[in-house]
């Protein structure tokens, strides 16, 4: 199939271009951020704009791809409190416009969308499933919210073809050791490592959670799995909706911890903060929806993602 990769240069992004190119497809990717350098010869082409702009927009008409996998867009809960505008037209409005592209001149096209479990804000029980309530406490929740809902007015209305996947929490990085996360990444995992590998320390945000150890519980998602998720949902056997990616387990902060120094056989200095506002205690998905369609898709455990993240990070250490 000919995929075009919006956001191409990024974690998720970058990782889809691989697991494509691996399976054969023409891939061509779009980001307003150069690729890193080790992404520059994956995609079949590449395009330095903004995925929304007049000049991306005339680019993806031109290639007609059977499917768009559409990872751009702006993804951290703080930051869009401080500046909802930035998230609203980042990801609503300019989305907004490669729906009404897609109507118009691709009506075959099929758009996979880089949802988020920011949707569901705090749960009201765990496993979270699609059909629960989606209560989002941050403007950048409410716009990948306010996202499933065009496509799936757009679905009925147009008969536009869509799938969106609620991730929780990417992590890991390519079991080849072809890309993984940039510096200073915000995630649990990639901050603990990067503090590994630095000596430095790191913090735990809150140990009074009603948990097992206190701390938070998390669900964990390979970023291969996630590319792998996006490569399945090209083809038109898995319908047109919204699904969970998360493996209905949970794993606290400390448990990843424990884990990640067993794997490294280094621990850095760990403080204990307060919690941060917008912090449930728990939240882990059920894949089950996805699972009944495509079967097993999830190949990594928590000891793979982490063990492939710090791979990533040793790596790029040795190359400074």
């Amino acid at each position: 199939m000919i995929v075009i990769v919006t956001g191409s240069a990024g974690y998720i992004g970058g990782q889809t271009m691989l697991v494509l190119k691996d399976a054969g497809h023409e891939v061509y990717g779009i980001d307003f951020r150069q690729p890193p350098e080790h992404l520059r010869g994956v995609p079949d082409g590449f395009l330095y704009q903004d995925f929304a702009s007049d000049a991306a927009l005339s680019w993806i008409i031109q290639k007609q791809p059977n499917a768009i996998i559409h990872c751009a867009g702006t993804s951290l809960v703080g930051p869009s409190v401080k500046n909802p505008s930035e998230y609203y037209n980042n990801n609503v409005a300019k989305t907004l416009k490669l729906l009404d592209i897609v109507k118009q001149s691709m009506p075959r096209c099929r758009l996979v969308f880089s949802s988020s479990a920011a949707t569901y804000g705090e749960p009201i029980m765990n496993p979270i499933h699609e059909v629960d309530p989606k209560e989002p406490v941050s403007p950048y929740g409410e716009s990948k919210l306010m996202i499933d809902m065009m496509l799936e007015s757009y679905h009925r209305a147009y008969g536009t073809d869509y799938v969106s996947f609620r991730y929780f929490n990417a992590c890991g990085a390519d079991p080849e050791g072809r890309h993984g996360q940039e510096p200073g990444a915000t995630h649990l995992i990639a901050r603990f490592l990067e503090a590994t590998r630095d000596d430095g320390q790191f913090s735990i945000y809150g140990d009074n959670y009603p948990t097992a150890d206190g701390t938070c519980v998390r669900d964990y998602v390979h970023v291969d799995d996630i590319a792998r998720a996006h490569a399945l949902a090209l083809y038109h056997k898995i319908p047109a909706g919204v699904y969970n990616l998360g493996s209905n387990q949970g794993f606290s902060v400390k448990q990843v911890i424990e884990a990640a120094g067993t794997i490294t056989g280094k621990m850095p200095f760990v403080s204990t903060e307060a919690r941060r506002a917008g912090d449930p205690p728990e939240l882990t998905a059920s894949p089950t929806k996805f699972d009944m369609v495509v079967g097993a898709w999830r190949h990594h455990n928590l000891d793979a993602m982490i063990q492939h993240a710090w791979n990533w990070y040793v790596r790029q250490d040795k190359k400074v």
